[in-house]
């Protein structure tokens, strides 16, 4: 329930907005400053009929061309690039299902946001390979053996075991058996033809490198930086379905640039959102001026359907009913092709078709009409 002075606006303004006005104005101007957002929130409103799709088009266009093709990188951490500026805004507007640089931004719980063990929480994120907790590979021609020395205090550092290192590399090798003895695995190939297994000998130990022991896959990079008050962890590789798994990670506001996987875990509207947030966040880091409801409106565009859809000849523009329409984008004599294949007809009640054939086109939605009923 709003409060009694604001009462009156409940069905004029969003209840957002009368929440917000309840708290931050002081009690003995309620009422007046409801009837200044008032008037601001219906100055705001689009009249009826307005083409909000073309202005969107061109208000985020323009803005479009002034933007710069750069990566932005991090120091200090090879390999961990996140891509902006104009790739990015493709990327997003594509749909694309595998995007060039996913990264997460894990914030954590108390105490670990302080500080407290930023380095060690952070390798737990990590993805860490055989390669990562091993000193040294020696081969045993021989008896056709690798003898993997363990380093006691990585393996600590990423809060892992002997015997739980034993069991995944067991695990990622076929063709292999692994006894431990200390500190040291052994690995024996179950195969004993001498010039096979001599080959294999050493295709197993580069492969043994690459064995996923623990960690969360697909986190190749991991950075701790503080931000304002707060120590954050950023990531190269996203798999945020597995970090909501970890007891110290603050999953109400840990996010991935992924708008897929955001979209797989929570659902279409959370992928609405993300696209709004993505593609606010490269347009304001340019120094650009969009409003937020151009976006908004291709953020609906792209999820309307209950799925992401780029905007592309395969997304959005693949649904048009309009044969100009749809060839006007790419492709053209394969569209014009199948629609006369088909004898599709072409209502000509779009904007794209319109401008073709050199005629107006019938812009804005939500006008009325009115018809008077002709005698017969």
């Amino acid at each position: 329930m709003v409060h009694k002075d604001l009462a009156e606006f409940e069905d004029k303004l969003p209840l957002k907005l009368l929440q917000e006005i309840e708290e931050l104005a002081p009690a003995a101007k309620l009422k007046k400053i409801a009837k200044k957002v008032l008037e601001e929130y219906e100055a705001a409103k689009i009249d009826a009929g307005e083409a909000v799709g073309l202005v969107s088009a061109e208000s985020i266009g323009e803005p479009g061309t002034q933007m710069t093709l750069n990566t932005f990188h991090f120091a200090g951490v090879a390999e961990m690039n996140v891509t902006m500026g104009l790739p990015r805004i493709i990327e997003i507007l594509d749909g694309r299902k595998s995007i060039k640089t996913p990264n997460m931004e894990i914030y954590l719980k108390s105490p670990y946001n302080k500080g407290k063990d930023i380095r060690e929480i952070a390798l737990r994120v990590k993805e860490t390979s055989l390669g990562d907790v091993a000193k040294e590979f020696s081969l045993n021609i021989g008896d056709l053996t690798i003898d993997v020395v363990l380093d006691e205090a990585t393996v600590k550092l990423v809060d892992a075991t002997f015997d739980e290192i034993a069991k995944a590399v067991e695990k990622g090798l076929t063709g292999v058996s692994v006894k431990r003895s200390g500190n040291v695995l052994t690995l024996k190939l179950k195969e004993k033809d001498e010039t096979k297994g001599l080959n294999e000998l050493y295709r197993v130990k580069e492969r043994a490198k690459d064995v996923y022991v623990k960690g969360v896959k697909g986190v190749t990079q991991v950075l701790p930086v503080k931000r304002q008050e707060e120590f954050i962890i950023i990531t190269a590789g996203s798999n945020l379905k597995k970090v909501f798994e970890l007891d110290f990670v603050d999953t109400d506001r840990t996010v991935t640039n992924d708008i897929h996987e955001i979209r797989d875990l929570f659902g279409i509207e959370a992928a609405r959102q993300a696209i709004i947030d993505e593609l606010f966040k490269v347009i304001e880091t340019q120094g650009l001026n969009v409003d937020i409801r151009h976006i908004m409106l291709v953020a609906d565009t792209m999820t309307a359907g209950g799925e992401i859809k780029g905007i592309t000849r395969y997304g959005v523009v693949s649904e048009k009913a309009s044969v100009l329409a749809r060839a006007s984008f790419e492709t053209p004599i394969k569209h014009v092709i199948n629609a006369s294949l088909k004898g599709e007809v072409d209502k000509l009640n779009s904007v794209v078709e319109n401008v073709m054939l050199n005629q107006t086109g019938p812009l804005g939605t939500g006008l009325p009409r009115l018809v008077a009923k002709r005698e017969e």
